[in-house]
This record gives C-alpha cells, sequence and structure tokens, in this order.
C-alpha cells in the first residue's frame, strides 16, 4: 500500500482503518481482531508511541531483546501483554516464561514439555500463582516451506498422515497442567500478490475447525497469521491476531 503517513500515530490510525475495512468485508466484527504491533529492533522512545495511540499488544521475536524492552516499560507502568512471535530455544523457556504473557511460536512437543516444567517450577518456587497456566499458540508449518518452524504439516487437513500424528503430539499437549492452548500460528510465504498467500491462510483456518472437532477440550479460539502485507488476506480467512511492525514503524 504506497502510503507513507508522517507520524507512528498516523500509522497506527492507517493499519487500524485497514482492519476495520478488511473485517467489516468479510462480515466481521473488527473488535475479533487483535492488532500486535511487532517491535523488533525498534527502540522504546518509538514503541511508546505506538503504546501512546491504544496498542496494548506487542511482539517481539527474541528473547534477549525482548528482556530489556519488557523490564523498561513494566518500570514505566504500562500496561502491555507480551507476545513471543519468533523460535524460542528450550534453554530460553525460563527466561521467556518471565517476559511474555502468550507465546505464539510452540512448535515441537519438546518445547511445549519444558515451558510446562518451568511453569510448574516457577509456581513451586511463589514466581508464579500455583495455578497458573502459560497461554500458547501451535505453530504449524501447512506451506511446507523447509526454511519455516513449526510442526510439519504441508497441505493441512489433507495431510491425512500428518493430521494423525499432530493429534497424537496435541493430546499430549492438552494434558500439560501449565499450559493452555489457545490456537494456532502460522508464517505464509512471502509473495508480490498477498493473495497467493490466501490457500496458506485457509489451510491453517481449516485446520483449526477440524482440531475444534476432533479436541473439543480446547477453545481454539486464536488464530495468529498475516502481517504488513497479507494481513486484511488473513482477516478474511479468519485471523484474530494479526502481527505488523514494517507498517506502524516503517522500514527497518
Amino acid at each position: 500500500m504506497p502510503v507513507s503517513p508522517e507520524t507512528i500515530a498516523d500509522r497506527v490510525a492507517l493499519v487500524r482503518e485497514r482492519i476495520e475495512r478488511a473485517s467489516r468485508h468479510a462480515g466481521r466484527d473488527p473488535a475479533s481482531v487483535t492488532l500486535v504491533a511487532v517491535t523488533k529492533t525498534h527502540p522504546p522512545a518509538l514503541i511508546e508511541q505506538v503504546l501512546a495511540t491504544g496498542v496494548a499488544d506487542l511482539g517481539e521475536n527474541r528473547v534477549q531483546e525482548a528482556a530489556s524492552k519488557v523490564e523498561t516499560f513494566r518500570q514505566s507502568g504500562h500496561d502491555v501483554r507480551w507476545h513471543l512471535i519468533g523460535h524460542l530455544q528450550r534453554n530460553k523457556a525460563r527466561v521467556a516464561l518471565g517476559l511474555f504473557d502468550v507465546v505464539h511460536s510452540v512448535d515441537s512437543l519438546r518445547l511445549a514439555e519444558t515451558l510446562d516444567r518451568q511453569v510448574r517450577e516457577a509456581a513451586l518456587s511463589a514466581e508464579r500463582a500455583p495455578d497458573s497456566r502459560l497461554p500458547i499458540l501451535l505453530q504449524i508449518n501447512v506451506s511446507g516451506e523447509a526454511s519455516k518452524e513449526g510442526f510439519a504439516l504441508p497441505g493441512g487437513c489433507a495431510n491425512k498422515p500428518g493430521l494423525e500424528a499432530l493429534l497424537g503430539e496435541i493430546e499430549r499437549m492438552v494434558a500439560l497442567p501449565g499450559l493452555e492452548v489457545r490456537g494456532l500460528m502460522t508464517i505464509a510465504p512471502l509473495v508480490e500478490d498477498p493473495e497467493l498467500a490466501r490457500p496458506t491462510f485457509r489451510m491453517l483456518h481449516e485446520l483449526r475447525d477440524e482440531l475444534a472437532r476432533q479436541v473439543p477440550t480446547v477453545h481454539w479460539n486464536e488464530l495468529s497469521m498475516g502481517m504488513t502485507d497479507d494481513f486484511e488476506v488473513a482477516i478474511s480467512e479468519g485471523a484474530t491476531l494479526v502481527r505488523v511492525g514494517r507498517a506502524l514503524f516503517g522500514e527497518r
């Protein structure tokens, strides 16, 4: 979209207009879509400008970079929900637990088990409430790209052997007492035409619906998909969380 607003407040307003327009066009309530501002590489001074517009959800890709930012805004009293949207190494799970409110990128059963163990250990040491659970999303690689992280399920529901294997792992994750599975996340291929990302978003939505039938004990409310260039298409396919950086902060 060839628009370069002068200020971050202008950019936030434009993104919100795009979200509202895409939601209305899809027959959805714009309030059903949460804007997650991706703050990767951006300094607190710029992030402060986004928060000043009323955005309350911030996304970071790396645990190390997030640590100082989270502490900065906690000290300033901002009510921020921090989302981890990048790959999480298991050896950084304990640190991530102290920083993030939601982890979008749980991409293996082993990572889920590590997070669960860390939640329970933190509860025992009074770092978390005794009945605390960490909200997570399962990252699914439905596009089949080798460069993408996530549970490998190229083709989505059409991949019957892959779906059966995924269901087995999901049953084990749902049973972990320290975690609360809330939905799915994916990253679409980088394409020039946003419409080319639609099959990826549609496959994730169809997978979510199938999982809701097969594993009804989970609400499966969240679909994290869509970024600056394609979030309107993602919204039309059911996205509830859109991860937007460049449209808010400009080019890095």
